[in-house]
């Protein structure tokens, strides 16, 4: 991990797979909550299609300082900075779950840097109807976030996670190919509270950046099963980005839905060699 310093004086950490290389490079936007290291079958898969992977820790988590009140599109702003960094003059976006929001502002914000952008059980801008909460197995930190940062970080003092929000296919995707995600989960738990209480927020409240501003071409993927983001936020995502293509995968929920990472980096790899 790299440490990089902000022009306001902050430091985030980067990862990267493939340092002072000319390689193709996709920015991996980490799910929430997370360390910021870059993961198995992550690396991998990039590295067989010739890709430079690279992740930037968000303010908050796993050592990178705290930026509270950020929105979702103050990433871009430090993701710009860091590619300045690296020397990295075009990208494309990957992001899963929490991570999911972050690549989209990127996408919107930066259009000159970011060529393609897919995303992963991403949930849609908030909204506070029935329809944007119907079918969240654990919706706590959510709604605690809804009052403010402080609300949020003292609902974390006594959350407990709760299994049902994954199904089947998730705990075997768990045990199995995404067993380091779910290990990155637990380790960014106990340095994570601010930077959980910070996504939560910023997911609810203005993204600073509407869906309608992305127009490189997108992909959006969602199982239908998924009891942590429901797909009815992947259909209203997909139905609000102009250049989209959108795939809902019937017998996948939050994690499983991730078996699709080797597709979207090969359609990735693809625009970024066009």
């Amino acid at each position: 991990m790299r440490s990089i310093e902000l022009r306001d004086g902050r430091f985030v950490l980067v990862d990267d797979t493939a340092p002072d290389t000319e390689r193709p490079t996709v920015v991996w936007h980490h799910e929430s909550p997370h360390t910021g290291v870059l993961f198995e079958p992550l690396t991998s898969a990039a590295t067989a299609r010739g890709l430079r992977l690279v992740a930037v820790t968000r303010p908050g988590y796993g050592g990178a300082d705290t930026l509270p009140g950020r929105r979702v599109a103050d990433g871009a702003q430090d993701l710009e900075q860091v590619l300045d960094v690296l020397g990295v003059a075009r990208v494309a976006v990957l992001g899963g779950s929490g991570g999911g929001p972050h690549a989209l502002a990127a996408a919107a914000l930066l259009p000159h840097r970011v060529a393609a952008a897919a995303v992963l059980a991403c949930p849609a801008p908030f909204e506070d109807t029935s329809e944007w909460w119907d079918g969240m197995a654990a919706d706590g930190g959510l709604r605690a976030a809804t009052a403010g940062r402080e609300a949020r970080i003292a609902w974390a003092a006594s959350a407990t996670f709760d299994p049902a929000q994954f199904v089947d296919v998730d705990w075997a995707a768990l045990d199995g190919d995404w067993a380091a995600l779910g290990r990155d989960a637990g380790a960014a738990g106990a340095t994570g509270l601010q930077g959980g209480a910070d996504d939560d927020v910023a997911f609810v409240t203005d993204w600073g950046f509407e869906p309608s501003a992305v127009t490189v071409p997108t992909v959006v993927v969602h199982g239908a099963r998924d009891r942590v983001v429901p797909v009815a936020h992947g259909r209203r995502l997909a139905a609000a980005l102009p250049a989209v293509e959108y795939e809902e995968r019937a017998t996948d929920g939050h994690i499983a839905v991730l078996a699709a990472v080797p597709a979207l980096l090969d359609r990735l790899a693809a625009v970024l060699r066009s």
